[in-house]
């Protein structure tokens, strides 16, 4: 039976943050199932990427799919403006990783902090599944 964990936080522009999920064994997988953002003033602007990264990574505004690195990303817009609120594009991958992540925060238009969310399924790995996810993990393949 798999078991879902949470992660929260608040990043400033241009910050990230480090998720501990490594083990010693390494037998312990995850899966990203929920990614979310909010900003942290209504007040504010944003036009802003959010990533979750298999490996420390500079926080930067281009997404770039070809990155077998990236695991996850949120292009978070937001109005100061009644009619125009929120708009987030949410993508992520179904891979199964068992290292540490990364959450990475960039900004175009807001110096704002911004707030995140994720949801990670937790399941067991055999020697051979935590081995390969191991191995993805050092070297950013799929």
């Amino acid at each position: 039976m798999s078991k879902i964990k949470s992660f929260r936080g608040k990043l400033v522009k241009g910050g990230s943050d480090t998720i501990s999920l490594h083990t010693r064994d390494g037998l312990t997988g995850y899966k990203i199932v929920k990614f979310q953002a909010m900003g942290t003033s209504e007040d504010e602007n944003y036009e802003s990427t959010i990533q979750v990264w298999s490996v420390p990574t500079t926080p930067a505004l281009n997404v770039d799919f070809s990155d077998q690195r990236l695991l996850a990303t949120i292009l978070y817009g937001d109005s100061n403006q009644a009619a125009d609120r929120v708009n987030q594009t949410v993508i992520f991958d179904n891979m199964i990783f068992n290292q540490d992540i990364y959450v990475t925060f960039e900004s175009k238009t807001s110096s704002a902090d911004m707030n995140y969310y994720i949801e990670l399924e937790q399941m067991k790995l055999d020697l051979n599944e935590a081995t390969v996810a191991t191995l993805k993990d050092m070297r950013g393949t799929n």
